[in-house]
This record gives structure tokens, C-alpha cells and sequence, in this order.
């Protein structure tokens, strides 16, 4: 594990729902399903994706963070990552680090250069993950505590390397079915007090495990493979969803959640939506 240090803009995080104040996305102007990774880009591998409508789609999303005061930066899309848009797996921030993935599937291998490139010229902090795979989408923070997901995407290994670059959080290993990929797609922290859960996806132990610590929002299986768990909180009660996605809006808003419908039914063919495509850097 190496680091790269400079004078540099400070990042911080410490939760999934503070105010997003700067946030890093890709433009999906060349992405396609090419390497089956998930069930849902299996579903919609011969239909593929519409570049000009999830070009849209996320066009109107990075708008709507604008339009709230969220300082959005957009790191330039190349042509040989067709799935750069999903932002979140290649980096994320904990406490005032930045760290660097390193991805596990080969059609993903190389984005980690352009994230790094982006930061070096914005001088940007920044540590590298180097040795073990581990994706920004099994990680998720909650103040002192990290919970980081065991996947196919993400080692033992390199939650242990996290553990040691992190000695004042608790680095918490979660179990879940890896057909799900990523965790952000079963799990999601909302506030203090309150997260979404496809509890399928979890064994039991793990779940009772949750409900200690949240209100856990359940997620139908439905709405889980459209994604209703990877919704976006971008603080003050705020938080992005599909409008497709009814139940989980209904039950947030029956909980006094402002939800921001937008859009993003091409993008979430390949099995991401808001969360796995915003990298949050300041959050406060």
C-alpha cells in the first residue's frame, strides 16, 4: 500500500447522509454492457443501453445536485471503460482520506489510473489500495464504524489492509450473496438511525446484527433489482430514488424523507444507480 501526498483541497466524510457538498461522477457516454457481471445486466444484455437516454438521465441528475447546492465534478469518460460511470466503486472517502480501489473485473481494471490522474491534477490527497481487490461499493460509513462488504469484488484481505490505514474506526466485515455485487445494492445507511435492507441478501445473524443498530427499511425483491436500495442521501433528509421504485419512496416519505425523483432506468441496465455513480469528497 502506497500513499501520494500533496498540498492539496481537503475531503472528508463521515457518514452516508451529512450534507454532500462536493461529489465526484463520470458521464455514461461510452458505456455498454459487454462483460455479463450481474443479474440485472444479464436481463438486459441484448437490449443494452441507450447511450443518448442514460446521457440524459444522468445529465438531469447531476442538474438536480446542482440545483441543491452540491458542487458536482465530472471526471472525462474513456472509451475503453464501458462502465466508468459507476464512479463510487473506483474510490471513496473516509474521515479526510481519499483511497484509490483496486478492481477486481478485468473490464473494469485501468479506471483507477484516470481517478488517479483526476486527482494529481486537482491536487487531491490521495492513498492507493494496492495487493488486494476491494470496490467503493462494499464500503459504507457510519462516524467511527466502517461496514465493508465480503464479495467477489472486495478480499478479507484488503479489509484488513483498511483496518490498519484506519486505527481510529471499526472496520466491520459484512457477509452477503455476492450475486447482489456490491453491498450499497442490499444495504444502505439513511440517517443516525435508520437504513434500507434487502434482508434476503444477508444471513439472519447479520440482519439481527442491523436491527441493533437501525430501523431497518425493508426493500421487496422487486424494487431491489431496480435498484431501490442504492438511492443517494445528500443530507437534511434528502435523498435521490426512482420514481419506479414506489415502495421504498412511499415508506421513506412515510418516515419524513424529502425523495427526489429522478430517472435513471437506462443506467441502472448495468446494476447501479445513484449511489454506485456519485464518489462523495466533502460531506459535512
Amino acid at each position: 500500500m502506497s500513499s501520494t501526498i500533496k498540498e492539496s483541497l481537503s475531503a472528508r466524510c463521515q457518514s452516508e447522509y451529512d450534507s454532500l457538498r462536493r461529489v465526484l461522477l463520470c458521464p455514461p457516454r461510452f458505456m455498454e454492457i459487454k462483460d455479463v457481471i450481474n443479474d440485472v445486466q444479464k436481463r438486459y444484455k441484448d437490449e443494452n443501453i441507450d447511450i443518448d437516454k442514460a446521457l440524459n438521465q444522468h445529465n438531469e441528475f447531476v442538474q438536480a445536485l446542482l440545483d441543491r447546492g452540491v458542487q458536482t465534478d465530472l471526471i472525462e469518460p474513456a472509451e475503453n471503460y464501458p462502465e466508468q460511470v459507476f464512479t463510487r466503486d473506483i474510490g471513496f472517502t473516509i474521515g479526510d482520506s481519499v483511497f484509490i480501489s483496486e478492481m477486481a473485473s478485468e473490464i473494469r481494471q485501468g479506471e483507477e489510473q484516470e481517478l488517479r490522474k483526476w486527482m494529481q491534477t486537482r491536487d487531491v490527497n490521495f492513498k492507493n489500495l494496492t495487493g488486494h481487490r476491494i470496490e467503493g461499493g462494499d464500503v459504507i460509513i457510519d462516524r467511527d464504524t466502517v461496514f465493508v462488504g465480503i464479495s467477489s469484488r472486495t478480499s478479507k484481505k484488503a479489509i484488513g489492509d483498511l483496518q490498519r490505514e484506519l486505527p481510529d474506526f471499526k472496520v466491520l466485515p459484512i457477509s452477503f450473496n455476492e450475486k447482489y455485487l456490491h453491498l450499497d445494492c442490499v444495504f444502505n445507511i439513511l440517517s443516525p438511525t435508520e437504513a434500507l435492507i434487502f434482508p434476503e441478501a444477508l444471513d439472519r445473524a447479520t440482519v439481527e446484527m442491523l436491527a441493533e443498530r437501525y430501523t431497518l427499511i425493508r426493500v421487496n425483491e422487486k424494487e431491489q433489482f431496480a435498484l431501490g436500495t442504492n438511492v443517494l442521501s445528500i443530507g437534511n433528509r434528502q435523498v435521490f430514488s426512482q420514481p419506479q421504485n414506489t415502495q421504498v419512496n412511499k415508506q421513506l416519505t412515510s418516515r419524513g424523507f424529502h425523495v427526489i425523483e429522478v430517472d435513471y432506468s437506462e443506467i441502472i441496465k448495468s446494476g447501479g444507480a445513484f449511489r454506485c455513480c456519485t464518489m462523495p469528497l466533502i460531506r459535512v
